[in-house]
């Protein structure tokens, strides 16, 4: 179930103003700027643009009577509003270590990666490629199902804007728990098309771990677990235990370290991200967006 977006009599925003006060008053969120509250304050923490806000009332219009707006309806004006213009980064939420064999140690490549295909002004980046990168914990299975076309022992995929690897080894620690993947290149394939014609199924985005920024990201879900909380009596039953996680071992790229608390930036693959206030140069903090 989702949150929705109300149109409410007047009783009924008086009703819903005292709910959320409690909630601040008891320390169930942060305070009224709380990425997860459905206050203006708590919008712009999580990165909803006002052109965003704007076009989901447009949409909705005005009615007489009360009524719930699914909160995916809000939720698709700010992916139509971001995608135009935020820049695209690579980031990594759970990392995996990868190290590629073949490639030079101590070697740095840098390779061109698109900032908005959707705004060719926006330009491009360069991006450092070398031995050691990380990945994303959940695209690599050891032993995959059917239609898992990620990274396997033994399986050829593509890395964005970089080259064809394909894993070789798997190293786990003494619990049996993967840590680290060994892995070869194929320095043909640079770019990411191979002489041959040859077509991985799976594109995985990536960061170097030696040029990597750790940054904490905060994932939020909805604050509830139904559309109209409290419609049977204690709405603090229908918080949503699992609104916030919290990431303290992410890897972004580094280029993320100037970027101004309040922007918006897309990972790829992954969603829209903002900088959230308490960021620091050393270590900057996103909230998921949407």
């Amino acid at each position: 179930p989702q949150l929705a977006f109300a149109r409410l009599s007047l009783s009924s925003t008086v009703m819903r103003q005292r709910m959320l006060l409690e909630m601040v008053q008891l320390g169930l969120v942060s305070g009224w700027d709380d990425p997860r509250m459905p206050t203006i304050r708590g919008l712009r923490r999580r990165g909803f643009s006002p052109g965003a806000i704007r076009n989901f009332c447009k949409r909705i219009g005005v009615a007489k009577t009360d009524s719930l707006i699914d909160v995916a309806m809000l939720e698709h004006c700010v992916r139509e509003d971001l995608n135009k213009h935020s820049p695209r980064v690579m980031a990594v939420l759970r990392p995996l270590r990868v190290v590629i064999d073949n490639y030079p140690e101590g070697e740095t490549d840098y390779l061109d990666a698109v900032n908005n295909p959707e705004d060719e002004s926006m330009g491009t980046r360069k991006v450092p490629f070398s031995r050691v990168l990380y990945i994303e914990r959940d695209d690599f299975m050891e032993d995959p199902p059917k239609k898992f076309y990620r990274l396997a022992p033994g399986r050829e995929v593509r890395l964005r804007y970089a080259y064809f690897i394909t894993c070789r080894e798997v190293v786990k620690d003494e619990a049996g728990e993967i840590v680290e993947l060994r892995c070869t290149y194929d320095p043909a394939t640079r770019g990411g098309d191979a002489p041959d014609g040859r077509r991985p199924k799976a594109t995985l985005h990536w960061v170097s771990a030696s040029h990597g920024l750790p940054a904490e990201v905060r994932v939020y879900n909805h604050l509830f677990t139904r559309p109209d909380p409290g419609a049977e009596g204690d709405f603090l039953a229908d918080l949503n235990p699992e609104s916030l996680e919290v990431l303290e071992g992410a890897v972004v790229e580094r280029s993320l370290a100037e970027i101004p608390a309040g922007e918006t930036v897309q990972f790829e693959r992954l969603g829209y991200f903002s900088v959230d206030p308490d960021s620091s140069a050393e270590q900057p903090v996103f909230n998921r967006t949407v």
